[in-house]
């Protein structure tokens, strides 16, 4: 058990820290750059949100097996280190900082990625606050693309790990809810300390589009 809590805090920060680096990085080209077919490319990342998770199962395991990654927590964590929600979140959120400030940043000499970096990201932490909380608690809770990507003990989590307490002719119940416990008290804490900031992220994303 203590392997699938290691496992799922690896798959947990990587994916976070993956989804806030990518998502916010293509949120800021799509809102602040302008460049030939942005909006019809923007909106074709939307699309992808209409597509059910089941769908792209196959294909990702496919690329999985591909790199050599099946039974690693490589597979788990790598195609969720991006997402669309992610990156419509950031943008919503990038479009209400001011033009001025991209204009005051080439004017001291920074290109496109130091504005990104020193100066727009900075006041995202809204923003950025929420989508980690978001990606915690999906990554956190993920089950069905680790039971498909892991077949043993080194590369399950937690959830996967709830799962199994639960066998064939019986199941101990008092394990599985002290598991669930287990699991749930991380998520409470984070949710606690970072709501303010999760809550201000999501009502801020919504003044302007």
């Amino acid at each position: 058990f203590l392997t699938y809590y290691r496992n799922t805090i690896i798959v947990t920060i990587v994916r976070t820290l993956g989804q806030l680096f990518f998502c916010s990085l293509a949120a800021f080209a799509f809102a602040k750059l302008n460049f030939k077919g942005r909006d019809f490319l923007f909106f074709g990342f939307l699309s992808v949100l209409m597509v059910p998770t089941q769908m792209i199962l196959i294909p990702n395991y496919i690329i999985m097996k591909t790199l050599g990654w099946l039974d690693t927590l490589s597979a788990v964590i790598a195609p969720g280190m991006f997402s669309a929600f992610g990156v419509f979140l950031m943008r919503q959120f990038f479009m209400t900082l001011p033009d001025e400030l991209i204009e005051s940043g080439k004017i001291d000499g920074c290109n496109y990625f130091g504005i990104y970096w020193k100066l727009l990201l900075p006041l995202t932490k809204p923003a950025l606050t929420a989508l980690a909380v978001f990606t915690i608690m999906y990554s956190w809770n993920d089950f069905l693309w680790p039971l498909i990507a892991t077949t043993s003990d080194k590369s399950r989590v937690l959830s996967i790990g709830i799962a199994l307490l639960q066998g064939q002719y019986s199941t101990a119940y008092n394990h599985i809810m002290a598991g669930s416990v287990m699991a749930t008290i991380p998520i409470l804490i984070i949710f606690i300390f970072a709501q303010r900031y999760f809550i201000e992220g999501i009502a801020l994303t919504g003044m302007k589009n």
